[in-house]
């Protein structure tokens, strides 16, 4: 005989709660009572308890089948199925369990419900089905010249995973990254089959690496887009001048148009990031910043003179 699971008095719900209302309670209950946080006795069994009761309620189709049973049984009562579920659930009661159990550390209840019980079709038919295992979150940091070029990275992660006993352990694995050039900052790499095992033949999770690319002192990405300031004296912005100019793949040579002025942008075409089928090459944003000498030379200071008197540039003229 199974005991019956509540699972939204474990969450401390209302049997109404909307999905986000469930997740809440959910984050803050696993959080609480996360093996490797709470210094309680209980947490772990209490950790595998709020698991449960979330892996059924956030799933609409297992809470409209949980949902079937009423509300008429209070958590570990013993629970016998509505008539004529007998064929649809195949319970021993000489183990306690339903036959088949999927061994993942979840109570009877919810094995001989969810797990890879007796041989219903129909409705269902979903319960004799693999469980994908779930996929994992991350983030990975990068240099904009890896995000460029592409490279391949090394990451490790401590992962906690259910041993045989059931209990769970923190295990490291080690996944090698391929940065494709172009990688964009936001964007997310999916390895596939590198989450959580999944259980009775289903596939295993993915894992989905968040790309941040770190903070470059040259240049700052903005999309595709690479930006820089390019310091000129005030007669190379005068006069017009080709000047070096540093990109991700060497230097150039730009060429300042006669007159420029400070904050004044120049486009170097195709030297952003490389596109993809989705987005066209970025582009290399040059502002120009006119930068006066502070300790002038007796030559220059006469010349500057010079050229203050026979000047007529009022640039406050209105």
């Amino acid at each position: 005989m199974v005991k019956f699971q509540d699972y939204y008095e474990t969450l401390g719900v209302k049997r109404d709660a909307s999905q986000d209302e469930i997740q809440k309670a959910f984050r803050k209950l696993a959080r609480k009572y996360h093996p490797d946080v709470s210094k309680a006795r209980d947490a772990e069994e209490r950790f595998k308890q709020v698991n449960e009761a979330y892996e059924v309620l956030k799933d609409p189709e297992k809470r409209k089948r949980y949902d079937t049973l009423g509300s008429g049984y209070s958590s570990g009562q013993d629970f016998r199925p509505p008539p004529g579920w007998e064929q649809v659930f195949n319970f021993d009661s000489s183990r306690g369990r339903s036959a088949g159990g999927a061994g993942h550390g979840f109570s009877d209840f919810f094995d001989a419900f969810f797990g890879g019980a007796g041989g219903a079709g129909g409705m269902f038919s979903q319960m004799n089905s693999g469980k994908e295992g779930r996929s994992l979150e991350s983030e990975i940091t990068i240099s904009l010249a890896d995000a460029y070029h592409g490279a391949t990275k090394s990451i490790s992660f401590e992962l906690l995973q259910r041993g045989p006993d059931g209990k769970l352990r923190r295990q490291p694995k080690s996944y090698k990254v391929k940065i494709k050039p172009g990688t964009t900052d936001g964007q997310i790499i999916r390895l596939s089959g590198q989450g959580t095992p999944g259980s009775r033949g289903g596939k295993s999770g993915d894992l989905l690496l968040k790309v941040h690319i770190a903070a470059d002192p040259y240049f700052t990405l903005i999309g595709r887009d690479l930006h820089m300031v390019l310091p000129v004296t005030p007669w190379e912005a005068a006069l017009g001048k080709k000047v070096d100019v540093q990109t991700l793949t060497g230097s150039v040579k730009l060429s300042i148009p006669p007159g420029s002025q400070s904050g004044q942008r120049l486009r170097l075409k195709h030297k952003g990031l490389p596109g993809s089928k989705d987005s066209p090459h970025g582009d290399l944003l040059v502002e120009l910043k006119i930068v006066v000498p502070q300790n002038l030379s007796a030559e220059e200071e006469r010349l500057m003179r010079e050229l203050a008197d026979v000047s007529s540039f009022n640039p406050r003229r209105r």
